[in-house]
């Protein structure tokens, strides 16, 4: 129903209301009747204040049934504002942390490791202990970037208790496990508080000495410098995607960067034949571990080639 249409419905029903009340009001005064042994005036007055009480009832009534806007703002109208209030915070704080991104002061990226461990669990009443050292690195860790020349002299990183519960239950059972601390959201610079998650898996081997990790083959005749730094950093991109897969908790890969140098200059002097780049873990690195990787090169014979 329109406004107009409803405004103009309000106002004939008003009218036909006030009438019959006022109408009945003059029959009862002249009939002398009483309710409630009240007298006959008292009672003609109350039958117009019960008539003016029923036409605001009615229309408020009509009003609700052909309006939703009205009835969400009657009855819902304190919830939207406390929707509307934690929009609105929430909106400052993405635009402070996009202001601080834009500004590099954004310290503490999510998800960002801030501490990472092995902990080989012989004896389950020692899980605590090691995770209390675990979160004081992690606290160490969060202050030295957070709030550079302070001294860390209070914890700044808080953990939900039923993730460290869930992380002491895991540890209660002996074996080797990798743990990691990881912030949950961006962290500016100055700021009080860093709010993180653990993140537990057994310990294991992902690579072994000497293993090729990812490799990708390149056609001598069709490369220059730009074509063959895009092969290179895809390279890298597809090793640190392998080792995540194999379940490393280790954010860092570390390039042997004589050897990317090396075989960049090598490559681009020859024009001709076609060669395998191979990504090849250089040590062994369990979980936590930092991978550590050189590049090689494989030539393809023309049996490769054609297979």
């Amino acid at each position: 129903m329109s406004g107009w249409l409803l405004v103009i419905s309000l106002l004939l029903l008003g009218g036909v209301l006030a009438t019959l009340g006022d109408l009945l009001g003059s029959r009862i005064g002249k009939a002398r009747l009483s309710f409630f042994n009240l007298r006959p005036r008292r009672t003609a007055v109350l039958i117009t204040v019960f008539t003016g009480s029923l036409i605001s009832a009615i229309s408020l009534g009509l009003m609700l049934l052909v309006s939703r806007e009205l009835r969400v703002g009657l009855f819902e109208l304190d919830a939207i504002q406390a929707k509307i209030k934690s929009g609105e915070k929430e909106l400052k704080y993405l635009e402070k942390n996009l202001y601080a991104l834009r500004k590099g002061d954004v310290v503490i990226s999510s998800g960002q490791a801030l501490a990472t461990s092995t902990i080989n669990v012989n004896d389950p009443d020692q899980s605590k202990k090691e995770i209390e050292r675990l979160l004081q690195r992690a606290n160490f860790d969060a202050y030295r970037r957070v709030l550079p020349g302070e001294k860390p002299n209070k914890r700044i990183v808080f953990i939900l208790r039923g993730d460290i519960k869930r992380l002491e239950e895991i540890l209660s059972k002996k074996g080797s496990w990798a743990v990691n601390i990881r912030s949950a959201g961006n962290v500016l610079l100055g700021e009080k508080a860093v709010y993180a998650f653990p993140e537990v898996r057994p310990n294991k081997n992902i690579v072994k000495k000497g293993e090729v990790l990812v490799s990708t083959t390149i056609e001598l005749e069709e490369i220059n410098f730009e074509t063959l730094s895009k092969q290179i950093k895809l390279l890298f991109q597809s090793t640190s995607s392998e080792i995540k897969r194999r379940g490393s908790l280790s954010s860092v890969i570390q390039f042997n960067s004589r050897s990317i140098s090396f075989i960049t200059e090598e490559l681009l002097r020859r024009k001709e034949g076609t060669v395998k780049l191979e990504a090849v873990s250089m040590r062994r690195s369990d979980t936590t571990d930092p991978v550590l990787v050189s590049l090689q090169v494989q030539e393809k014979s023309e049996d490769d080639a054609q297979s």
